[in-house]
């Protein structure tokens, strides 16, 4: 893995819509190191969608079809984040990476914890994620105090990183990160400004929704 990540958010959510086929590909064509996309059930399948709404709309990509594209020699490098937003899609969702040998460079992460509670206990070699949000996500959470308990699922070897919302991060965080040897992802920034603030920290990977702004 690269000692930094550039990661296109929902793929290159600003140039084409996110969790869409165009947005991989526009993310892989200005270059990226990993994808993020969003999984959730919808209309009885695993689909690609950020919301609810985005789900009950229909028309959105099956995580089938995802991972048939990025199993193609287009994508051989690209790692893969795979945002699970409710419990109930990690046995398909792991059937799915092992089917197309995409489990071994597949980050899984959420910010509910017994989605990767169940993820690990279904298949121990999956890299995880907690996922925190900023504070409207981490009120609906529950997550108020949440950087003890992120730390120390993070030593436990709980989960292997933590993907927090930009604002959160500060090098006393990293450092905290750091000691547990795990990984900080951050997310979602969009200000070249404040990209090459958090690559100058030395963040292990940043999220953006226009993967230009890494040049």
């Amino acid at each position: 893995m690269a000692a930094f990540q550039r990661i296109g958010h929902g793929g290159a959510s600003a140039i084409a819509p996110a969790n869409t086929l165009a947005s991989f590909d526009a993310a892989r064509e200005i270059g990226i190191d990993m994808v993020e996309f969003d999984l959730r059930a919808g209309g009885g399948e695993l689909v690609l969608a950020h919301t609810v709404l985005d789900a009950r709309r229909g028309g959105n990509l099956l995580l089938r079809d995802a991972l048939l594209h990025f199993a193609e020699k287009a994508f051989s490098e690209v790692a893969l984040n795979v945002d699970v937003k409710h419990p109930g899609c990690e046995s398909a969702l792991l059937e799915e990476l092992r089917r197309l040998n995409l489990l071994a460079r597949t980050l899984v992460s959420s910010q509910v914890p017994a989605v990767l509670d169940r993820v690990r206990a279904l298949e121990p070699r999956a890299r995880t994620g907690i996922s925190i949000g900023g504070w409207i996500a981490r009120l609906s959470r529950r997550w108020s105090g949440w950087r003890d308990p992120v730390l120390a699922g993070l030593a436990a070897r709980r989960w292997d990183a933590l993907m927090a919302h930009h604002r959160l991060i500060g090098k006393p965080l990293l450092e905290e990160v750091c000691s547990r040897d795990a990984q900080l992802y951050a997310w979602t920034v969009n200000k070249r400004v404040t990209i090459g603030q958090l690559r100058s920290l030395g963040v292990h990977g940043i999220a953006t929704a226009d993967p230009r702004l890494f040049a």
